[in-house]
């Protein structure tokens, strides 16, 4: 029944040529890599590019995105789950002029959702496909379940890493067990906390010699964060550091990451549901 409905629905979307939102899916392949406080900052660049743009903390049970912003909404992803709201609903205006859909935090339900589950919250981001230019979706870190079937759904990959060999060979790992599911995944990497550009290619460099041998699959640099002490302060304020301090070296790589997504911005081609058909059978 679920595969029967996916598929009609994306024979309709097939044929509907209206302009969809670009969707981004922030992972990464262990915690504590920055992978929410990217997506936050990055969001606000992008909006201040004159993006509309949407960011939904998709990192089922341990969401924490808009705790960086300072907020305390009235509705997040769990009411969205069971029913009572819509993501159109739940969306909050964060710091910087960008939606937040909130995630749930502390929900052992929410970290392990079922099939239906999963395929109701891609059939919301569906239907939000042409409310913003860019949505970005900061999946959990891993390979589960939920975060693949975010991941299957998005147009682009952003996969955060930091120089830690563990963090590099758990990126390496979200890329295969994506890409084992996905072929023509597009797969930019991120370096995180870094303390210079060389560091960061170089890791960047051992990421992509074991993905072009493995896996034969060309992934992108989607460049660096410098390791930057204005980062833990803004966390600490609870204040994304990108408006905290906007000339640190943090802020000024991030902007230039919104500006190379933004290059890329253009109409996506399908819709998420076309996209994820490998995550029900399709």
């Amino acid at each position: 029944m679920l595969l029967d409905q996916a598929q009609t629905l994306r024979k309709l979307m097939i044929s509907d040529d209206s302009p969809r939102a670009r969707i981004v899916a922030v992972t990464s392949g262990k915690g504590g890599v920055g992978k929410t406080n990217i997506a936050v900052n990055l969001a606000i660049k992008l909006t201040e590019l004159g993006q509309r743009v949407i960011l939904l903390d998709a990192d089922l049970g341990t969401a924490n995105a808009d705790v960086l912003c300072n907020l305390t909404p009235g509705g997040n992803l769990a009411h969205v789950v069971a029913g009572r709201k819509t993501l159109q609903d739940a969306i909050v205006q964060a710091p910087g002029g960008f939606g937040l859909i909130p995630g749930a935090s502390g929900l052992a339900r929410m970290a392990a959702l079922g099939e239906y589950e999963r395929s109701h919250l891609i059939h919301q981001i569906q239907n939000l496909e042409t409310k913003a230019d860019i949505i970005l979706v900061d999946t959990g870190a891993g390979v589960g379940p939920n975060v693949l079937g975010f991941a299957l759904g998005a147009d682009q990959l952003l996969v955060v890493t930091t120089p830690e060999p563990t963090a590099v060979t758990d990126a390496y790992a979200a890329i295969k067990t994506i890409q084992r599911q996905r072929q023509d995944v597009d797969v930019h990497v991120l370096v995180n906390m870094v303390q210079s550009a060389e560091e960061a290619r170089q890791v960047f460099g051992r990421i992509e010699a074991v993905c072009q041998k493995f896996l034969n699959l060309n992934i992108q640099f989607a460049g660096h964060v410098n390791a930057d002490v204005s980062v833990g302060h803004a966390v600490r304020r609870r204040r994304p550091f990108v408006l905290e301090n906007p000339t640190c070296p943090a802020s000024v790589a991030v902007g230039r990451l919104a500006r190379q997504l933004n290059r890329q911005a253009s109409e996506a081609k399908g819709g998420v549901l076309e996209r994820a058909s490998s995550w029900w059978g399709g």
